[in-house]
């Protein structure tokens, strides 16, 4: 299945910008950190692109999405269920338990953590990489390029605002589905 989901995504006219393992190992095993998110979009297509990578995600995503029908296919394609009404889920150690006890596992965060305009990033993916010791790969969909891939990875310095400023550096010229829904898209920054 995994196979025919990249296929297809290809087949409609996505280019996958994927560095190789051997160069940057840390693909393997990290905090990706995708953004913009402002479409559900974004899943099908970041999957794809993991998938082609060859890594193992863990992706969190709302427990809404899981059922009786759905939860073992979304289980085996790397999702894990969040309860984002409960501010006690336990995310950020449930997501370094993880990296901790799997070397080849990534765990994937959309640090608006909505599809909506919003203004900060959740610091949650910064404390995941910080405390479970592994880098932050940049991940991206760029929707005017068809490009989607992997970006620089960022070593967390525990300097937060100058690690996102770099962050933000790289996703500020992104093209998201939806730039209404994407506070530093230009046309956000036009209209402010």
């Amino acid at each position: 299945m995994k196979k025919i989901w990249i296929w297809l995504v290809k087949k409609c006219g996505w280019h996958f910008d994927i560095p190789d393992k051997k160069e940057r190992p840390e693909v393997m095993h990290c905090v990706v950190v995708v953004a913009p998110h402002t479409s559900f979009d974004d899943f099908l297509i970041g999957a794809a692109v993991l998938w082609a990578a060859g890594s193992k995600p863990r992706i969190f995503v709302k427990k809404e999405y899981f059922n009786f029908l759905t939860r073992p296919l979304l289980k085996g394609m790397g999702l894990v269920p969040v309860d984002r009404g409960n501010r006690h889920n336990n995310l950020v150690p449930r997501a370094v338990e993880l990296l901790k006890e799997e070397n080849d596992v990534c765990v994937v965060i959309t640090p608006e953590a909505t599809r909506k305009p919003v203004k900060r990033f959740k610091r949650g993916f910064y404390e995941i990489a910080t405390q479970a010791g592994v880098p932050i790969m940049l991940g991206f969909m760029d929707f005017k390029e068809k490009r989607a891939g992997y970006g620089p990875t960022i070593i967390p310095s525990g300097d937060y605002e100058a690690d996102l400023a770099k962050m933000m550096d790289f996703f500020r010229p992104v093209h998201p589905k939806h730039p209404e829904g994407w506070y530093w898209s230009e046309q956000q920054i036009d209209n402010q």
